[in-house]
């Protein structure tokens, strides 16, 4: 039985801590399950001094039984390290703490078989909210499959929320991913580039999609062409990959090429380095979503800015049913420009400065 010993060597009981705050059992209990029912805070605090004095911890695994659930939140995400994720997973993170949850995160490795058995195994745990944050595909064979673990999850009272779109039919946080990348594609072709590559993930993942949809779209509407579009994993590997692909083929006048999100993006500009380019001046590079590092970058990156933590905030109120109206509405996104995309009219205005 989970629970710690007293001063006298008996495991200490939720009766006891009772007992000790002088408060009702089932006051104790509200005080340390997490429960959703409000307890005077005077009365909680003497419950957890009560508590700690007696090396109380409460049986979660009793709790769940009891409640069909427990205080904890799953999340599922591709790949932890990646900046992407690990910002969605700190919004998660942040508003479980408002909420009093605790966060457990898995990683797919953007598998989705592994996605199927980690959603089977958090069934098993009985998490109060189960959220997946991995890129999806639409033609994924095994959706019929998560569906309908996801399906009895809810029916024993659990609550679930997906990151990016899908075509499943549960509560989703959406990113204006083609908005994003239109006006990006809008701004670009502002600056005086015309001739443009882009790298993205492989066809079917449906926000490289949505994405390269936008870009196209936006090009077109400020006469850009797109001349070459490679599909790669969608991870820094994939971006170097893709744009040595383009450098070995021969960029033959492609002035900016676009990379899906920014860890290809990242990949990228290594690729155009080791090639012996420098990115921004024989290459621009523009990326989307607006990670930390990519400021930093040299030259830093042009990008679209997507609100991360927000996006896992939002997930997280979705599920628990405390969303807005502006939560429920698609995540707005926003272009920033920077050196990786100097433009081409600045570079000739540039050339024809004369020098003292």
């Amino acid at each position: 039985m989970a629970g710690a010993h007293s001063t006298q060597g008996a495991p200490a009981t939720l009766h006891d801590v009772a007992r000790e705050a002088g408060v009702s059992l089932a006051t104790a209990s509200r005080s340390l399950n997490g429960s959703t029912r409000k307890v005077n805070e005077e009365y909680r605090q003497r419950v957890l001094t009560a508590a700690a004095k007696l090396n109380y911890s409460p049986n979660l695994s009793a709790q769940a039984v009891a409640r069909g659930t427990t205080t904890t939140v799953a999340l599922l995400v591709a790949d932890i390290a990646d900046p992407i994720f690990s910002q969605i997973a700190a919004g998660v993170v942040r508003e479980a703490d408002r909420e009093r949850l605790v966060v457990t995160v898995a990683a797919t490795d953007r598998d989705p078989e592994r996605e199927l058995e980690l959603v089977r195994t958090m069934r098993g745990q009985r998490p109060r909210v189960l959220i997946l944050a991995a890129s999806r595909r639409e033609d994924d064979p095994h959706n019929t499959a998560l569906e309908a673990e996801l399906r009895a999850y809810e029916a024993n009272g659990g609550r679930v929320a997906f990151v990016s779109a899908t075509d499943l039919d549960f509560r989703t946080v959406r990113v204006d991913n083609r908005i994003g990348a239109e006006a990006l594609a809008r701004e670009l072709t502002g600056l005086g580039y015309r001739r443009f590559a882009a790298i993205t993930g492989d066809d079917g993942i449906r926000t490289a999609d949505e994405r390269l949809a936008g870009f196209r779209a936006g090009l077109e509407a400020g006469g850009g062409t797109l001349e070459r579009v490679v599909r790669q994993d969608f991870t820094r590997d994939g971006g170097y990959e893709g744009m040595r692909r383009l450098i070995e083929q021969g960029l033959d006048g492609i002035e900016l090429v676009f990379a899906a999100n920014d860890v290809m993006a990242v990949g990228a500009m290594s690729a155009v380095r080791d090639a012996g380019l420098t990115p921004g001046a024989d290459v621009a590079v523009a990326g989307f979503d607006d990670v930390p590092i990519v400021r930093e970058l040299t030259p830093p990156l042009t990008t679209v800015r997507t609100p991360l933590e927000e996006v896992g905030r939002r997930a997280l109120r979705l599920a628990l049913g405390d969303a807005t109206e502006e939560d429920e509405a698609p995540v707005r996104t926003e272009v920033v420009l920077r050196a990786s995309t100097p433009g081409r009219a600045s570079t000739r205005d540039a050339e024809q400065v004369p020098t003292a």
